[in-house]
């Protein structure tokens, strides 16, 4: 069995200067610089041959290449329940037609619709200790601002996720170009 998700690379510059704004918050797990990415449809645990399916399936997702620009911070939970920190995504229909496009593909390969709706983001961070979660307010204040340029968006990525100890890794196991036409 394998673990995989869909997500889009993000380019290195954009990675280092997100792993920049994260650090000294004890008891915050902040994700590795490497394995920064934005989540298009987590997949879970498949066989081989329903792996084969899923990338045969996705290879024939097509949509114009676009643009996204990563706005701002936010947060999954509140209070004593804040799970993650993430930066978020401006409202892209481009990007959501992908997504769309991407959830189909994936129940044609055999998988059940995902359940979640669709919330584009960059986790940056997880929380295990309350501590943390009450130190993170002025780290939220202090970088609520925070703005990419424009990213250019011409491919996606079927990513194998392998758990340790301290995370997660991610290798990327296939990429998928997107059409020529740029929207």
């Amino acid at each position: 069995m394998i673990r995989l998700f869909v997500g889009l690379e993000l380019p290195a510059k954009l990675r280092e200067r997100l792993a920049g704004l994260g650090a000294g918050i004890e008891g915050v797990r902040w994700v590795d610089e490497e394995n920064l990415h934005l989540t298009l449809r987590f997949i879970g645990e498949v066989d081989e041959a329903q792996a084969e399916d899923i990338v045969e399936a996705l290879d024939r997702v097509q949509v114009p290449p676009f643009r996204i620009v990563l706005d701002g911070l936010g947060t999954f939970g509140a209070g004593v329940r804040l799970r993650a920190v993430w930066v978020a995504v401006q409202p892209s229909p481009p990007l959501e037609a992908l997504h769309r496009k991407i959830e189909r593909a994936v129940v044609r390969a055999g998988l059940p619709a995902e359940g979640r709706r669709f919330v584009p983001h960059v986790t940056l961070a997880r929380l295990g200790s309350v501590a943390a979660r009450e130190k993170l307010g002025p780290f939220i204040a202090y970088n609520a601002g925070f703005r990419s340029r424009p990213i250019r968006v011409s491919s996606f990525t079927l990513f194998q996720s392998f758990l340790t100890g301290e995370g997660a890794d991610y290798v990327a196991v296939e990429r998928f170009d997107l059409a020529l036409e740029e929207a």
